[in-house]
């Protein structure tokens, strides 16, 4: 793909998420557009919102578990970036305004304490680099329209990030088995989605070594103090103005959030 093309389909993506309107599948009329392609698609989207104040807080890891993998066609997760304007704390409102087609996922989100720059990073690399795991939710979005995306549009999409709800409650990951840990997520008092930290690659310690590894082989590090969200624990659940969420996760705490 050309660097015209390129850029000229970040601008797209950027001025959708702008006006909150969604547009045609990239893949469905660009279908030579590869992986690759996607991921300078998305850092001309990246670029676009930078020029307008935000920063980077974060990475995130997408497309984790099988389920989702099998629906994309692919066998390897994406990543994409967390930006200050994407952050909400727990309990606040969410307001639908700034989202166009939200779902929301369960996860677990490690701070950082030091860098990792891969490749050869290692779980335990991961775990020492972690300041602290927390309960929270991603709020997917995908400018995309109705979701209908194939791995190539999700890259490009800055990795279907909307934005996100960090829990007030922090642990030492050495303190919990992040592998067996339980996830109940409700919506407006009803049990809507339950999971395990195994649904993230088999760890979510496991999914932070492989962005580290995927991120550091093009020479991006996961910087001490960064945000880093490591993939959904069940599936994702549509959202509207009213919902109230909350997830639980065992051994970590809680994260609720709702949309007005």
């Amino acid at each position: 793909m050309d660097q015209q093309t390129i850029l000229a389909l970040g601008d797209e993506l950027y001025n959708a998420l702008c006006r909150g309107k969604t547009v045609a599948p990239l893949t469905a009329r660009h279908p030579g557009i590869t992986i690759e392609d996607a991921y300078l698609i998305q850092q001309r989207m990246l670029a676009r919102r930078i020029e307008q104040g935000a920063r980077v807080v974060g990475k995130k890891i997408g497309v984790t578990s099988q389920v989702v993998m099998d629906m994309l066609g692919v066998h390897q997760p994406d990543f994409g970036y967390l930006l200050n304007t994407m952050i909400y704390n727990e309990g606040e409102a969410v307001p639908m305004a700034g989202l166009i087609q939200p779902k929301a996922e369960g996860e677990i989100a490690f701070v950082l304490k030091h860098d990792l720059l891969g490749p050869g990073i290692s779980n335990a690399d991961v775990l020492r680099a972690t300041e602290c795991v927390m309960p929270c939710f991603e709020i997917v979005d995908s400018r995309i329209d109705d979701w209908k995306i194939k791995i190539q549009d999700t890259v490009a999409d800055n990795a279907s990030c909307g934005v996100f709800v960090l829990g007030d409650q922090a642990v030492d990951p050495r303190h919990v088995d992040l592998s067996t840990c339980g996830m109940v997520l409700e919506k407006n008092g009803e049990i809507a989605a339950t999971g395990a930290g195994a649904a993230a690659l088999g760890s979510p310690v496991n999914a932070v070594a492989w962005l580290a590894n995927t991120m550091g082989r093009l020479g991006i590090p996961l910087k001490a103090g960064e945000v880093i969200l490591s993939g959904s624990l069940a599936a994702m659940l549509p959202v509207k103005a009213g919902d109230n969420l909350r997830v639980t996760i065992g051994g970590i705490g809680g994260c609720s959030v709702r949309f007005i």
